[in-house]
Parts: structure tokens; C-alpha cells; sequence
């Protein structure tokens, strides 16, 4: 049975104890064969990033974790002429320390961004391991799994009825790589929104309970909103695309807005002004 982490960003709420921990037990620490110790600064064996998305005041933050994936069909493995990489028998792929020569192919060859580092003063490098060493001597989980207070990484065996629930639910960090089988799944990817506000422009108040729906015309898919006290509205979840704003009250006159284009960010439209009938 394989192993597999499986990452709910909604559930992540920044406390970086997982990096941390990982800091604890990789650096100053030598695990050979299975690592050599991580330097105290300059790489994240398991790096969290604060993605604030939107412009103010209609912003976001989603605690975003770069890792190695362990691929199945790992192009690492295929890169290195040393033959220093290797798949465990569990899917764990590790970086033997005494044989690799710093040739720097696999660092080349990973699609994913800033998950071998490489360690100039060994001249290795280096990666995730998962804590195989510690798996080995019967922990059931790595540090940074060990240390998330929130439940935020859960990491197990693929044949698990719990993981295979949590896999269902969730979705590869990069769809289009599908292909090399990543061990790693993400639950609550951030997606596309937009926020904006609406008042009514006689009298100057905020418009609660009003309908603001975002229509897609070219893959027709549509996402509601209702606007709150305060005349807020967020449209989450929205796929890249060019959206038309439709803006509804009984009682007033119905608007629209668009285009809005959330192919490269998520947008605030700002205040919407809205007119009795």
C-alpha cells in the first residue's frame, strides 16, 4: 500500500507549525541513508505560502504548501544519471545522499516549483523525504503532519477507506500534470472570485437581499451571490473566464455589468449603485 498526504487548504489557517517542524527534524540531523541534514536557512522541505488574492477591501488569504509530490512516474528518477533516486516499495521517493553528484538534472526535470533545493555546501541535493525514517522506525506520520493543529495534512496509506474518502474530495495541485501520478492531493485549491458591494443610490444605504449572479458566456456556467447588511457579495469558486454581472432586487431596476475578466486575478468591482423602479 502506497502512501499519500492529502492537504485541505480551507482548514490551514497559517500557523506554519508544519515548516517548522520540519526545520526540527531535518536540520543539524543527519538521516542517512534516507537525508542528510537540511541547512538551517535556504530551503522548505515543506514550504507555506500566504497567497493574498483580490484588491482591498475585498481580499482573501489561502495558506498555499509547496512539497514534493513523490510522484509515481517521478521524471526525477528518469533525470538523474547518478541513479541516486529511487521509489520505495510505499511510493516514498528518496534521494540517496552517498550517491548523488550534484549534477543538478533533477532539479531541471521536476514540473513542480521549489521542491528540490540543492545544497551547495554537500553538493546534493535535496527534498521532502515524508520522514521515511521515521515511518521506518513505526511512526505513522511525518513531523509537519505530526505538528498541524487544525487537521490540515493527513497522510496515510491510498487503501484507507478515511484517505480514500478525503481523495474524493479533492484534486491535484496541477491537473495538466496528472500524467507522472503525484502522491499528494489538495482539498480547496483557490479558485476565482468576485466581490464587490451594492447600495442604493437614493438613499444612500447599504442593499441587503440583493441578487447578484456572474453568467460565463462562453461555458455558460453561472455562479449567485446574495448581498449581506452591509451590501457585500463574494462569487467564489468561479472557473477563469470572462463573466457578465447581473445585479437584482424586486423593486428596482435590474443592472448589468461586465465584462469582468478573471482570467489572471480575482477582482473587486467595487460599489454598485442600484435605483428604485
Amino acid at each position: 500500500m502506497g502512501k499519500v498526504m492529502v492537504i485541505d487548504y480551507g482548514l490551514c489557517n497559517g500557523c506554519y507549525n508544519c515548516q517548522i517542524a520540519c526545520k526540527d527534524e531535518h536540520v543539524a540531523n543527519d538521516w542517512s541513508p534516507y537525508a542528510k541534514t537540511q541547512p538551517d536557512t535556504g530551503q522548505f522541505w515543506n514550504k507555506v505560502y500566504d497567497n493574498v488574492r483580490g484588491q482591498v477591501p475585498k481580499v482573501m488569504v489561502t495558506y498555499e504548501h509547496s512539497i514534493c509530490q513523490h510522484c509515481d512516474d517521478a521524471p526525477c528518477i528518469a533525470a538523474c544519471n547518478a541513479h541516486a533516486i529511487y521509489k520505495r516499495d510505499d511510493g516514498i521517493v528518496i534521494i540517496d545522499p552517498e550517491k548523488c553528484r550534484g549534477n543538478r538534472m533533477c532539479i531541471a526535470a521536476c514540473p513542480y516549483e521549489n521542491v528540490i533545493y540543492f545544497n551547495d555546501a554537500l553538493n546534493i541535493a535535496q527534498k521532502c523525504t515524508f520522514c521515511a525514517h521515521l515511518l521506518d522506525d513505526g511512526w505513522s506520520e511525518p513531523r509537519c503532519v505530526d505538528a498541524c493543529p487544525t487537521g490540515a495534512m493527513v497522510f496515510g496509506d491510498e487503501d484507507d477507506s478515511k484517505i480514500k474518502a478525503l481523495i474524493a474530495r479533492a484534486e491535484l495541485l496541477k491537473p495538466e500534470l496528472a500524467e507522472v501520478e503525484p502522491r499528494v492531493y489538495y482539498i480547496g485549491l483557490p479558485k476565482k472570485f468576485i466581490a464587490g458591494a451594492v447600495f442604493d443610490q437614493e438613499d444612500d444605504l447599504c442593499a441587503e437581499g440583493v441578487t447578484v449572479t456572474a453568467a460565463n458566456g462562453e461555458s455558460g456556467l453561472k455562479a449567485t451571490a446574495v448581498t449581506d447588511s452591509y451590501g457585500d457579495f463574494w462569487l467564489r469558486g468561479l472557473e477563469d473566464g470572462v463573466y457578465t454581472l447581473l445585479i437584482e432586487k424586486p423593486g428596482y431596476l435590474t443592472q448589468k455589468l461586465g465584462p469582468v475578466d478573471v482570467t489572471r486575478k480575482d477582482i473587486n468591482v467595487g460599489d454598485i449603485g442600484i435605483w428604485k423602479a
